[in-house]
């Protein structure tokens, strides 16, 4: 089956792709491109998968770089193939032939690009990430290997949008505490819960960081199982483990 790639004009002329779960070698509540080793899925499956998005994007397998990550904002600089996997958020380079890769499963992937000075980024941007400063924190690295933030151009991908993501006073106070300027992207739900815009959240911030280009590709994980993987949703229905999406460019 063809690989489900969607990409941005906005980061033309780099390869790049938020990647659906079409096309994957997985089965189960995996079926499809899970490209998650952290997840429960047979480690061979998510090899294949990982490869099958490695030759998509015209580079070796072991030239797809991740990181194992942790809801921080913590940066990884990458210069070649060979750098270990640590605990952190996001990467940049600003090495051509490699492939910065984020995953997620509902928290924003995003892909970061100043093409004119040939500097990449990812970042994975769940809610805790994005308030500690994870986009932020990847403009200012990006900016370390000669990047022009008003040049920046920063894309969201697939990630639950504001109708799936039911939260309570107690999260919204956390949010609040750490960003006062956040109150605009909550809904009121049902009773005391309250609905979070985390795509709107994360294209605040990076506006706010000054990057040229912003915006979301206004697909939501949560509401398209076909096609997305979703932690939330895996939790609503009650299942063991769920898969992992993947997001990467290439410089």
């Amino acid at each position: 089956m063809t690989l489900d790639i969607i990409t941005s004009a906005a980061l033309a002329p780099l390869r790049h792709g938020f990647f659906g779960r079409a096309g994957g070698a997985s089965s189960g509540v995996f079926a499809g491109l899970n490209c998650g080793h952290g997840s429960s899925d047979q480690h061979e499956a998510v090899q294949i998968n990982r490869a099958r998005v490695a030759a998509a994007l015209g580079v070796a397998p072991n030239a797809l770089i991740g990181v194992h990550q942790i809801h921080s904002a913590d940066v990884v600089i990458v210069s070649d193939a060979t750098t270990p996997r640590p605990r952190a958020d996001a990467l940049v380079t600003a090495t051509p032939g490699l492939a910065l890769s984020v995953l997620s499963a509902d928290c924003q992937p995003v892909l970061l690009a100043d093409s004119q000075a040939g500097v990449i980024g990812a970042a994975h941007a769940g809610w805790k990430g994005t308030l500690a400063g994870v986009l932020e924190a990847t403009v200012v690295a990006m900016e370390g290997l000669g990047a022009q933030r008003a040049r920046i151009h920063a894309v969201i991908g697939p990630t639950i949008s504001q109708r799936a993501y039911e939260v309570g006073p107690e999260f919204q106070d956390t949010v609040l505490a750490g960003d006062d300027t956040a109150m605009r992207h909550f809904a009121q739900g049902k009773g005391d819960r309250m609905l979070f815009d985390l795509p709107a959240f994360g294209l605040s911030r990076l506006r706010a960081a000054g990057v040229g280009h912003a915006e979301w590709t206004r697909h939501c994980t949560y509401g398209d199982p076909d096609r997305f993987f979703s932690y939330r949703r895996s939790v609503h229905a009650r299942e063991a483990d769920y898969g992992r999406l993947i997001a990467a460019i290439v410089l």
